[in-house]
């Protein structure tokens, strides 16, 4: 059962949402807020596996929410909610380590693909942002994808394969199965990979094995 922390100030979005949720037998909405600052309060009180996050809320915001999130509670999993699709917005969301960014506009199919993903331990994109963050990445390739090698060329054999299978979008377990090691083993590589990386998330250490080279 993946377990699952909703947080938007509008009363009915968090009905349609928690109703679409509640539509797979192996989600469970544990808690739900009306604003960041509560959402943080009941993430730190029922520890859920996925804080699904509104972008503009009072009190705390959707992005400053979800960077305490990362500090406090960094067990879970933020996937962050919203109308708004601009590229500030999906940059800043995967600057504070949130590891799914879904428009609330898109296929209800979507968002319940999203929860499993992050609860997995992957990363998740919906199509249209995924497009964004493509195209956003077009200019000055060249550059970052020299930065890039630079930046894995540090890592161990070991380390780069597990880096090229996470910018794939195999889950840990996925990544475990496919070189014949534990999940836990594997936890421990992207760990270490995202910190000599510098990076805060599998969505930006993903970008970095892409630009690298290192994806086919």
């Amino acid at each position: 059962m993946i377990r699952v922390l909703l947080a938007d100030d509008e009363a009915m979005i968090r009905a349609g949402v928690k109703a679409i949720l509640d539509s797979d037998p192996s989600l469970e909405v544990v808690a739900e807020a009306g604003d960041g600052r509560q959402a943080v309060d009941l993430a730190l009180a029922h520890r859920p596996d996925v804080a699904l996050l509104d972008i503009r809320m009072p009190r705390l915001d959707g992005l400053a929410a979800a960077a305490e999130l990362r500090r406090v509670a960094p067990a879970t999993a933020v996937v962050m909610l919203t109308t708004f699709g601009e590229d500030d917005y999906i940059a800043r969301a995967l600057e504070v380590g949130a590891s799914g960014f879904l428009l609330k506009s898109g296929d209800p199919r979507e968002l319940i693909a999203g929860i499993h993903a992050v609860a997995d331990g992957a990363a998740y994109l919906s199509p249209k942002v995924a497009q964004r963050v493509i195209a956003r990445l077009a200019g000055g390739r060249m550059s970052r994808e020299a930065q890039a090698r630079d930046r894995v060329a540090g890592l161990t054999d070991r380390e780069r394969e597990v880096l090229a299978l996470l910018g794939a979008g195999l889950s840990n377990a996925e990544i475990a199965r496919r070189l014949h090691i534990v999940e836990g083993t594997v936890k421990a590589y992207v760990s270490t990979i995202l910190t000599r990386l510098d990076v805060r998330n599998r969505v930006q250490a993903a970008i970095i094995a892409h630009e690298a080279g290192l994806v086919a």
